[in-house]
């Protein structure tokens, strides 16, 4: 129940073409505290709950809980969630032996995109694609959460 996470940003778009799944996401928040996020997450046709602890290591390990409930629930859970919902497309790309998740922003985040992965440990190398850019584990900006609450198009440039 341990996440070990990097997350990135997104220097080009030539990861579309190596994309093997491709979801849209609408996902909300009850909670967005840091020591206790709670995520309700509609991904395709499939509902999510999820619960995040504090992240320690600079961001990238964190406890983390998530179970699939039924998208009715979803749909109604996501009617409770504090103001600020995430609305994004994720495609999925292999490299190497693992599987970078890179999420394409919409509405209030327009123009963002970010990836990650998770690892085994914080010391595990990757195969870096050439389309990955700056490294932003460590910046809590980066987090959903924090994104819902303040939107991207709403950062000084």
């Amino acid at each position: 129940m341990i996440e070990i996470e990097r997350k990135f940003l997104v220097k080009s778009d030539e990861f579309k073409v190596q994309a093997f799944a491709e979801n849209k996401i609408a996902q909300g928040y009850l909670s967005s505290l840091p020591e206790r996020t709670v995520r309700i997450r509609i991904k395709g046709k499939k509902g999510f709950i999820t619960i995040k602890g504090i992240g320690h290591h600079g961001g990238m390990t964190r406890f983390e809980w998530e179970n699939e409930i039924p998208l009715d629930e979803a749909q109604e859970l996501l009617k409770l969630c504090e103001k600020g919902k995430i609305e994004k497309t994720r495609y999925e790309i292999q490299s190497g032996k693992h599987v970078f998740e890179v999420d394409e922003f919409y509405g209030e985040n327009e123009g963002l995109v970010m990836a990650e992965i998770e690892l085994e440990s914080e010391t595990e190398s990757f195969e870096k694609p050439d389309w990955l850019g700056d490294e932003v584990t460590n910046d809590e900006r980066y987090y959903n959460a924090y994104l819902s609450k303040n939107p991207f198009k709403d950062w000084e440039k």
